[in-house]
Order: structure tokens, then C-alpha cells, then sequence
């Protein structure tokens, strides 16, 4: 029997006093569950409940829907595939996402470290990432049937996998074959389903008031759109579709619409999505791209309306938009070339060709160590190319999962895969769409995206994941990376075809232990900047003095980057003192050891560090010692043996 909950209160935010009426179409032990939670709902939506699988529970959707005694249906797995299928009223899905299969897998695990996951269609791949995060062997089938659930449990238990987890019916099989059986739905996805149903309802609702009205809004857009029956007829149109399709309204209005334009009537007529659809056609010489939307009832669909758009229109204002939003994208396109210290022979030279391939429209490949300035230059390039009004969106292919990865670069579809955002979403390559795509440590993508990246750049198209539509794209691709591209690719590490397409112009930055004029005008524009922040006045110049042959004998492996935190370590040492007087550099060892403590440092020679330290203590032995760390009593013979060379060579 049915399971029906009782309701007092009015429907919020909605014109209609009756409640939503909601078919719950599952099978134990979810029915079950549900049954706990309808309670939550009653003031909302009148529930009934009906435990059937498969064949029987599209017979019983089909004959509610049939007495109109329905407004959205709520399943889960199969069933609601089934429902989407067979019949016209809106099926919201309970769906299982990542945080409920990982706490049944710990549940799972507290009996075995063998289980097994039965799916309807399609085994999860993200699976293979929690197999090695709790440490437990995973065993995927999947159903489509009753029949094949039974098979495939049996299966898992011939394989030795004693716990099951999966949809009513795939608990219910564990069960009856001895398994332990584990449901993979939670109250939380039990509570999504409901409020996605709720929410169909109340918008099938004002589809339906909406369809009453359709005569009299038709006249007031702008757009061209015209209603036709479940019969293919022509009900109502505006003037716009009058001057779009080339004829009056006697010759549209209750004519067959295949008669009239039979590519529009191929659109209207198009069973394959229940919901809107877009398409692109030429009517008249002109693009217009095509908008269906369903006009439902409380007996299913009873007819479409049709909006034209002018596709030129379209492409103006997607620019306009896309420009517009550019300033809320990030990371934003911040360096120019003439922000860019470069005062090196080297840097001079690599600046000047970066400017003339910024000119280009070509693929750059930037190459160089890690704190050389890669970015910085990409976005230089970007903001003196033709591009500079139009979005820059970089990526760090090494901080991201191989999967989230190609999911971000490429987008994915509604549905693609458990989790994914309802609606889909659009990838990175799409967002930089008339702009630039900047693909930062390209050297550490996986080689399997590295297939579907040469793809995109071969053909300038991409395709979301979950669908097989290529979306043009107007990308230009800048690259970096800090790894030997050449040595990984006779390695078979990185695809040689990707290497030369993306290696077409390069850019190689210097390391800044090759820029050595560099150091020091760098390291006062770091340690003055982060002064200035800290509301200190004290002259840089003097303050970094004492300590410049350590600045310009280091290596700095880490470049530029580095150097920058030095340059803020050594800034905060020096805030701390109200005068150029009072600083004191025998402490600034503790703060900065890599520059006194470091092999590399120990290569100044003696003489001038003795120099330095007494020039850093203002002539105070003692503390001079400290600095270089040897006994006063050191100092002092180092000291007589300098006076007695520079004496012999005055001599």
C-alpha cells in the first residue's frame, strides 16, 4: 500500500495553495529509510510512496501520471533512469555522491578489507584513488537488471568479497546470498531528492500558468518566438518571427510548421532531450540560433515554444560580457614589460624578443628554473599581445589530480560523473575563450591528458567530459615549465607531437646567479617595498651595504622568489630599529643563515668578510668576532696578518 503524509501548511513562495504532490518510486531497504524523513516535508508536499523496481515501477509511475495525481517523481539508480525514459513529469534523482560512498566504504572497511561495489551501468572511477587512501581492495560490477543484480553479486561472492555496497536491490541480493549487505544512499541525498522534487514541481507548476499566458508575452518580446501544438501546429507568434521567417501571421498561424520551415519542425519535434534544447540554423541567409522549451501541463507536454536569436547578436554581446568579466577572473594578467626589472644584457635581449612574440599570435613556450619569473613574463606577453582585453586564466597542471585536472581544463557535462555540479560546468579552456590559456608546469601534466591537450590545440575544439559535442574555441596557449622538455620526451615521459606543437616560439629565462647586476637593485626594490609596508623610513642603501658581497655570492637556487624573501626577512630584522645606527647585523645571521652560514657564502674571502664584519659592528671587535663566529683572539692575528700584507705590498 502506498504511504501518504499528511500537510497543514501553504506552499512557500508560491501562488498555489495546494501542496506539490510527489511520487516516491524506491525499494527497500531505501524505501525505508526515506519513510523516516517524510515527516520533514508534510507542510511542503503531499508524498506517497510506492516500493517498486524496474518494469513495475514505470507501470505505476505511468498510470499516476496518467490520473494526473502527480507532479515530479523522486528515485534513485535504475529506476529513475527508467522513470526519465518512460514518462513526461519531471523525475528528481537521489543521488549517491562522493561523501556517501566514502562513509559506506568505511563502514565496509570495519568488516573486511575486501568489497565489493555493485553500480547501475557504470563503475565509479574515482574508486581507484580510495582504494589506496583506506587501504582496502575494491571488487566494481554493475546491473541493469534484477536479474543481473542477483548475477553480479553471486559473482563478487565467488570472488570471496563477503560486503556488499550499492542500491536497495544490491543490498537486498547480498542478503539473500549471505553477503553483508551496505546501502550506499544517505538522509542527506534522500533530503537532496526531495528538495530537487519539490522544486521541479513548483516549476512544472508555473510552466503550466506560464502556457495560459504565452499569447500575450509573445507579443511583448523582443526576440522572435512562435508556439506550436503537440501537433506541430502553429498557435501563436510575435512579429518578430513575421520578419524572421518571411511570411504573415495568416500564413503561420494553425498551419503544420513542416509545411512552413520543416527545420524548425525537425527542432520542435526533437523527443531526444525533455527539456530546453539550443541549435544553430540559417533561415533567410541569416545564423539564428533556435531555443525550444517544452510548454507542459498537468497531462505532459503540450507543445513548445520557439525562440529565435540573431547569432551575430549573440557573438557581440559574448564578447562584451566575456570583456566585462575579465577583472573578476582570477589570476588577472597584473605584469607588463615595462614593469619588469631587467637591467642584465641577457634580460634586455629576452625582453626584447618576448615583445615581438607578443605580437604573435603563436604558442609560446617558457622555459627556465623555478622562482625565474615564468609567470610574470606569460602575463607580459598577454597584456602586450592583441589579446590584452580579454580574459587570462592560468593553471598549475601540477597542483591538481590527474581527474579534477582534466575536468578543469576541459569541463564536463551534467552527470559526467558522481559529484559533478548539476548543469555542468565549463572548463578553463572555455573561459579563456578569445583570451589567453597560460598552462604552468606543462613538464608535470599526465600523459593521458597530454592526448586530449594536443587535440585541442590541433583543432581548436574542445569536448566536456560526458558529451561528444566539440565546442569551438579562440584560445592561445602559453606554456611553462622549469623541467627538460626534450630529456622527458626520449624518456617517453612527455609526448614529442605535444613538445613541438607546443614548442613553436621559446623563451628561455636566465637563472639570476647569471644576472648578477640584478641582485642588488632587486634586493633594495624587495626590502624597501616590504618597509614601506611595515611604516619604516630607514635608507635601504645603507642598510644593505654592509651585507652586499653576501647578496652577490650567494647562489639563489630559488631566483627571484627567493630572493624576494629574503629581501622581507631582511626587511622585518630591519624594522625592528628605530635607526641606521642601532641595527644590528650580528643577530641577522639567525634570521638570514643562508647568507652567512651556506658553503657557497664561505667562498668571499676572509679579508673581505672581516671588513664587512666590522663595517656591520661599526668597529667593535668583539661583536665582530660574534658575527663571523671566531674568538676575539682570531680576529685579532687575522687583523696583524692583513695590516702585515697590505704592508709587503706597499713595500
Amino acid at each position: 500500500m502506498p504511504i501518504t503524509t499528511s500537510h497543514s501548511r501553504l506552499l512557500p513562495h508560491g501562488r498555489d495553495k495546494k501542496p506539490v504532490r510527489l511520487c516516491l518510486i524506491s525499494y527497500n531497504p531505501l524505501t525505508q529509510l526515506a519513510n523516516h524523513l517524510l515527516h520533514e516535508f508534510s507542510s511542503r508536499a503531499q508524498v506517497v510512496v510506492f516500493d517498486e523496481t524496474f518494469g513495475s515501477a514505470v507501470e505505476v509511475a505511468k498510470e499516476r501520471e496518467r490520473l494526473g495525481l502527480v507532479d515530479a517523481f523522486v528515485s534513485a539508480g535504475g529506476n529513475a533512469a527508467l522513470l526519465r525514459q518512460n514518462v513526461k513529469t519531471p523525475v528528481a534523482t537521489i543521488a549517491i555522491d562522493g561523501f556517501d560512498l566514502m562513509m559506506a566504504l568505511i563502514e565496509a572497511r570495519k568488516h573486511t578489507k575486501r568489497v565489493g561495489v555493485v553500480s547501475y551501468e557504470h563503475t565509479v572511477a574515482e574508486l581507484d584513488t580510495v582504494r589506496a587512501i583506506l587501504n582496502i581492495d575494491i571488487e566494481q560490477r554493475t546491473y541493469r537488471s534484477h536479474e543481473e543484480t542477483g548475477r553480479a553479486v553471486q559473482d563478487l561472492k565467488q570472488r570471496g568479497i563477503s560486503v556488499v555496497i550499492g542500491s536497495s536491490i544490491v543490498v537486498e541480493a547480498a542478503q539473500q546470498q549471505g553477503l553483508h549487505g551496505i546501502l550506499a544512499y544517505s538522509r542527506s541525498g534522500i533530503r537532496r531528492g526531495f528538495e530537487t522534487a519539490i522544486e521541479l514541481a513548483q516549476v512544472a507548476r508555473l510552466e503550466n500558468s506560464r502556457y495560459a499566458l504565452v499569447n500575450s508575452v509573445l507579443a511583448s518580446l523582443q526576440e522572435a518566438v512562435l508556439a506550436v501544438d503537440d501537433g506541430g501546429r502553429v498557435i501563436a507568434a510575435n512579429g518578430h518571427a513575421e520578419a524572421a521567417l518571411g511570411l504573415n501571421m495568416a500564413q503561420l498561424l494553425d498551419k503544420p510548421l513542416a509545411a512552413l520551415k520543416p527545420e524548425l519542425n525537425d527542432i520542435a519535434l526533437d523527443t531526444r532531450k525533455s527539456g530546453q534544447i539550443h541549435r544553430l540554423i540559417n533561415l533567410n541567409t541569416r545564423d539564428w540560433i533556435v531555443r525550444r522549451s517544452p510548454i507542459p501541463d498537468e497531462h505532459g507536454l503540450t507543445g513548445v515554444t520557439l525562440t529565435l536569436y540573431d547569432a551575430n547578436a549573440i557573438h557581440e554581446a559574448d564578447t562584451n560580457l566575456r570583456s566585462q568579466r575579465r577583472g573578476r577572473i582570477l589570476p588577472v594578467a597584473r605584469h607588463r614589460f615595462d614593469e619588469i626589472e631587467g637591467s642584465s644584457a641577457a634580460m634586455k635581449q629576452l625582453l626584447g624578443t618576448a615583445k615581438r612574440y607578443a605580437a604573435t599570435d603563436l604558442t609560446v613556450l617558457i622555459t627556465g628554473e623555478t622562482g625565474t619569473g615564468k609567470e610574470v613574463i606569460a602575463q607580459a606577453v598577454h597584456n602586450g599581445s592583441a589579446r590584452a582585453d580579454r580574459p587570462f586564466i592560468a593553471v598549475n597542471c601540477a597542483a591538481f589530480p590527474e581527474t579534477l585536472l582534466e575536468s578543469e581544463l576541459f569541463g564536463y557535462e551534467d552527470g559526467a560523473f558522481t559529484g559533478a555540479r548539476r548543469g555542468g560546468k565549463r572548463g578553463l579552456f572555455e573561459a579563456a575563450h578569445t583570451g589567453t590559456l597560460f598552462l604552468d608546469e606543462i613538464g608535470d601534466m599526465p600523459l593521458q591528458l597530454q592526448s586530449r591537450l594536443l587535440r585541442v590545440l590541433q583543432e581548436r575544439e574542445v569536448i566536456r567530459l560526458g558529451s561528444n559535442i566539440p565546442i569551438p574555441i579562440d584560445v592561445r596557449v602559453l606554456a611553462a615549465t622549469h623541467r627538460p622538455l626534450r630529456e622527458l620526451t626520449q624518456e617517453q615521459r612527455f609526448r614529442e607531437d605535444l613538445f613541438y606543437r607546443l614548442n613553436i616560439l621559446q623563451l628561455t629565462l636566465p637563472p639570476l646567479r647569471e644576472r648578477e647586476e640584478e641582485i642588488l637593485p632587486l634586493a633594495h626594490h624587495f626590502v624597501k617595498r616590504c618597509l614601506d609596508t611595515l611604516g619604516s623610513t630607514l635608507p635601504v642603501e645603507k642598510l644593505l651595504a654592509p651585507i652586499e658581497a653576501r647578496l652577490l655570492a650567494y647562489p639563489w637556487r630559488g631566483n627571484i622568489r627567493e630572493l624576494q624573501n629574503i629581501g622581507e626577512r631582511l626587511a622585518v630584522h630591519f624594522a625592528q630599529f628605530a635607526r641606521e645606527e642601532d641595527v644590528e647585523y650580528s643577530s641577522l645571521a639567525f634570521d638570514c643563515p643562508e647568507l652567512f652560514f651556506s658553503e657557497d657564502a664561505q667562498t668571499i674571502p676572509m679579508d673581505q668578510q672581516i671588513r664587512d664584519a666590522l663595517a656591520a659592528t661599526n668597529g667593535n671587535r668583539q661583536e665582530a668576532a660574534r658575527f663571523l663566529g671566531i674568538s676575539r683572539a682570531t680576529l685579532w692575528r687575522r687583523m696583524q696578518k692583513m695590516s702585515h700584507e697590505t704592508l709587503k705590498c706597499d713595500s
